[in-house]
């Protein structure tokens, strides 16, 4: 009898294996990375897109501040829950329609995201959005703006006249906030550029300043400087390196003179040499060290590295299989389970899981959905070599396991 237990402990032990990688599956079939990618990003749209195209977001959406939580209005977090998620999804819904599976996910979640876009703006609406209230609304005003100016044709071109005119009017009372003298001069920089792209009435001189101020700000071997003094955190990831790069794309292309052509082309390569440094934070098991304020915007962390794949600019080191293997590692310790969502299915506090001692004092959990921003690629067709090149290790992997990797060295400019 005991060796029958014993040979009975010893099968379910050598089962375990094959039913986690019968979990992995999709029915008989392999989930790919991409399949993976776009079931998370939906999941997490979902909550947010599916009851604002219904007006119904703020009825709806469970709150939950920081502890720590000033005294500002709580209804911010419902644009920047919004905003943010725009930003990071956007790409994605600019792909053009198909039948697929993936395709059908999509036309759901732009079909609901134009809806919404409508009734933030839609002063009837209940889920008009606090356009005129605290200033955090330059914030997630700019993450929207990136989103128009990542899917333009798939998300600002169809809108009706009113609704393109409302935004304009939005946008522009904007002006009334002065940004804080750090990352938010490019908040306000991207909500001018933006209306600069939609033939609006823009304050170039809001772009040009805060293009010149970045540069004065930057500090070396791909880092910035998040103001006159320096901060070792992520705000590079989360802000600077990627609205810094698109808005000094597009002020070369539309207020000529007024930014070097040279300014952008560095502004690249500093964003490749941050991501180069990124791509080695991430370790054999798929983590990154955790450190600097705003850590619960999770995956967001990886922007510059999904940024440079989608405009098909990753540095030569890291070959597009070696990048997509080491941000789905990323995204499948953060999103393989329901860890970070409540009952209702949106984000909590914390970085992986609950942990909401760690929220700064201006989150909240609308706050989290710029973690979207770790999604980028989605933006690439499914035949592009991101997604359809054999995964590599990727360095730090490569390296504790005792393979060959490229040294590392700083850069002059």
């Amino acid at each position: 009898m005991k060796n029958l237990i014993k040979l009975s402990l010893l099968a379910f032990v050598l089962l375990l294996p094959l039913q986690a990688s019968a979990a992995k599956k999709k029915g008989n079939k392999e989930v790919t990375d991409r399949e993976f990618w776009c079931g998370a990003l939906y999941d997490m749209a979902k909550p947010i897109l599916q009851p604002m195209s219904e007006s119904r977001l703020k009825a709806d959406m469970q709150l939950e501040l920081a502890p720590s939580w000033s005294n500002r209005d709580p209804n911010v977090a419902y644009l920047e829950a919004f905003g943010r998620l725009m930003m990071g999804l956007a790409p994605w819904l600019a792909l053009p329609d198909d039948d697929t599976a993936e395709g059908k996910q999509r036309k759901e979640l732009k079909d609901w995201a134009l809806k919404s876009l409508v009734n933030a703006v839609d002063p009837k609406s209940p889920d008009y959005l606090g356009w005129r209230g605290h200033g955090q609304v330059l914030v997630d005003a700019a993450f929207l703006a990136n989103g128009f100016l990542h899917a333009y044709d798939a998300l600002w071109v169809p809108l009706d006249d009113t609704t393109k005119q409302r935004y304009i009017e939005e946008f522009t009372q904007l002006r009334r906030i002065n940004p804080p003298y750090n990352n938010w001069l490019l908040f306000s920089a991207t909500v001018e550029t933006f209306l600069n792209k939609a033939g609006a009435i823009s304050d170039d001189y809001r772009i040009v300043s805060a293009l010149r101020k970045i540069n004065e700000w930057y500090v070396g071997d791909g880092w910035y400087s998040d103001g006159t003094h320096f901060s070792f955190d992520y705000y590079g990831s989360f802000v600077i390196h990627p609205m810094y790069v698109q808005c000094l794309e597009l002020a070369n292309k539309r207020i000529p003179g007024f930014v070097p052509a040279k300014m952008y082309e560095t502004g690249v390569k500093r964003m490749q040499r941050f991501a180069t440094l990124l791509e080695r934070m991430l370790s054999p098991e798929g983590t990154f060290p955790v450190f600097g304020r705003s850590i619960t915007y999770r995956a967001a962390v990886m922007q510059p590295l999904g940024l440079l794949a989608l405009r098909g600019e990753l540095p030569e080191e890291l070959p597009n299989g070696q990048v997509r293997a080491a941000m789905t590692a990323v995204l499948k310790r953060m999103f393989s389970d329901k860890r970070n969502y409540n009952e209702k299915g949106y984000l909590i506090l914390g970085f992986n899981g609950s942990q909401p001692k760690i929220s700064d004092y201006y989150t909240n959990n609308g706050s989290l959905y710029l973690t979207s921003l770790g999604f980028l690629p989605l933006g690439l067709p499914a035949n592009h070599p991101f997604w359809t090149d054999a995964a590599q290790s990727w360095t730090s992997k490569k390296a504790w396991e005792g393979e060959e990797f490229p040294r590392d060295h700083a850069v002059g400019y």
